[in-house]
């Protein structure tokens, strides 16, 4: 199975799927654990979270964030067997093939590739001020 670049033209045409961006906590792992051990992580995923052919959890499996491998699942929607039906045309209801899972795998290192080549995000900001010291007496030392 080949990836073609209609897919991801596709892709970026759906509102829900082209949301999708590493944060920064993700981008820096992604840069400091390279593409092998990425590739490592997304193989272990896949087989696990999707390769069966009745996952458990189907649909639900797949957290949002976390994991540069978990966002780039649902920008490419290799997050769950409905997805990889609808937009991957891969049959439901029976396990992945050791070819399917290379496809899969190797379109989620596409995605974080690209993503990759974009700069960094920006650090996440907290919401929150730092507090202030709410106790008087203590202003005073």
């Amino acid at each position: 199975m080949t990836i073609s670049d209609d897919l991801f033209t596709r892709l970026a045409r759906s509102p829900f799927r082209r949301r999708f961006r590493l944060g920064r906590a993700e981008y820096e792992y992604a840069g400091s654990k390279g593409e092998p051990v990425l590739r490592q992580h997304a193989a272990a995923f896949v087989a696990q979270r999707l390769a069966p052919a009745q996952p458990e959890n189907d649909g639900k499996q797949t957290p949002m964030r976390g994991h540069p491998v978990f966002i780039a699942q649902h920008a490419t929607a290799t997050c769950c067997r409905g997805c990889l039906s609808k937009w991957h045309n891969i049959g439901q209801h029976q396990p992945l093939s050791a070819e399917q899972q290379d496809y899969v795998v190797s379109v989620l290192l596409q995605w974080i590739t690209h993503q990759m080549q974009q700069p960094a995000p920006p650090a996440r900001v907290s919401r929150n001020p730092p507090k202030t010291d709410d106790d008087p007496q203590l202003a005073l030392w």
